[in-house]
């Protein structure tokens, strides 16, 4: 029989180990050899980064995952580096040459030369510079709309004419565009703690325009995007952000029914997708999967640590492979969340071939390496 004290132990050691098990796992993401390999087959591309430096470590990390980058500029006067254009330019070639193929550049122009004179006609031959040079897209960002004003104090929006001689440009050279255009709600509500990106407005309040008087509604930034659209229909689109429509699918399905020359990408709004309904997201992409894009957001700056960067990269990876590949039930970014399980071809068109489709030229310097 057992004693009173070893009925104790035993009850202790049990609740010990029921604690144990229902502790929160590790920040860590797990990343097993299978899940690389599975992510790895597809030849992955993402979409939306922004690499100022590279590193022999990170180029490693590239070609484990076998993941071709868009290495993406853009001007934000906020910004000691990202303000200087041609110093963007100049460090997003090196990472292409130094990359051996797994990178791709995404150029921009200048939009606070919006009131110069020979705007477009400056920017329009800086980026066909570019373009020789072996640029594949044009980024606009979200200032346009949001910050952006005109000699008369107007605020100026994606459609300005100014803008059209550019596109047609771009167009013409079988170049897509980027644009980057609003923001999420939240950025035009009262702040919320409890917000999905109450952190990035906190720390990057000038793109808060809740308390701001004056600004432009985010409607009215959609919907110059929308005459863009409209507008140029033999300019492809890319919306960045899913279109900054992340919380409200139906509209940006609308949209996507509305402009065949739209598609949007997944940067920095996974977590967005994760807080809906998971049957809601999953049908949403099965619908739309030749128009849904892989991206992330992610940064590789000029003061960070390869280490860092490498870790912070191969954990944002493994972290949307679970959540777009399995129907594993776990925490995406203090989320629980299910995978949505989307099947292999879907996979296969999020993560590579709607970005060869829509962004042609992304995968030449890959090629080309590879054929030395």
């Amino acid at each position: 029989m057992l004693t009173r004290a070893r009925m104790i132990f035993l009850l202790l050691a049990l609740c010990f180990s029921l604690l144990a098990a229902q502790a929160p796992k590790s920040s860590s993401v797990q990343r097993s050899p299978s899940d690389v390999k599975a992510l790895a087959a597809l030849d992955p591309i993402d979409t939306h980064t922004h690499v100022a430096k590279g590193d022999p470590a990170f180029y490693v990390m590239l070609d484990r995952l076998h993941m071709h980058i868009l290495d993406i500029a853009y001007v934000d006067d906020h910004d000691p580096y990202r303000k200087d254009l041609n110093r963007q330019r100049q460090d997003a070639e090196n990472v292409v040459r130094a990359s051996k193929g797994h990178a791709s550049l995404c150029t921009t122009f200048d939009p606070f030369r919006f009131n110069d004179p020979d705007f477009p006609a400056s920017a329009i031959q800086a980026l066909n510079q570019d373009f020789a040079n072996g640029a594949v897209a044009v980024k606009i960002w979200k200032n346009i709309g949001m910050e952006l004003k005109d000699n008369n104090g107007h605020y100026v929006f994606a459609d300005n004419p100014k803008f059209e001689l550019i596109y047609q440009d771009i167009a013409s050279h079988n170049r897509t565009l980027v644009a980057h255009q609003a923001e999420p709600d939240e950025a035009w509500k009262p702040s919320n703690p409890n917000g999905l990106d109450y952190s990035y407005y906190k720390e990057n309040p000038t793109w808060r325009m809740y308390d701001k008087p004056g600004v432009p509604t985010k409607q009215q930034i959609l919907d110059a995007r929308d005459r863009l659209l409209a507008q140029n229909p033999k300019l492809r689109v890319v919306g960045a952000h899913l279109g900054s429509m992340e919380d409200d699918l139906e509209g940006l399905a609308q949209r996507l029914d509305r402009y065949p020359n739209f598609a949007v990408d997944t940067a920095a709004r996974v977590v967005h997708l994760v807080v809906m309904p998971n049957d809601k997201v999953r049908a949403f992409i099965l619908k739309y999967q030749d128009r849904v894009i892989y991206g992330t957001d992610l940064e590789f700056t000029i003061d960070e640590t390869a280490s860092d960067a490498v870790k912070e990269w191969q954990d944002q990876y493994a972290r949307d492979w679970r959540y777009f590949s399995t129907r594993d039930t776990f925490e995406y970014r203090g989320h629980k969340t299910q995978g949505l399980g989307l099947p292999p071809a879907v996979l296969r068109k999020l993560y590579h071939a709607n970005a060869v489709h829509w962004i042609p030229g992304i995968l030449n310097a890959k090629r080309s390496s590879s054929s030395k």
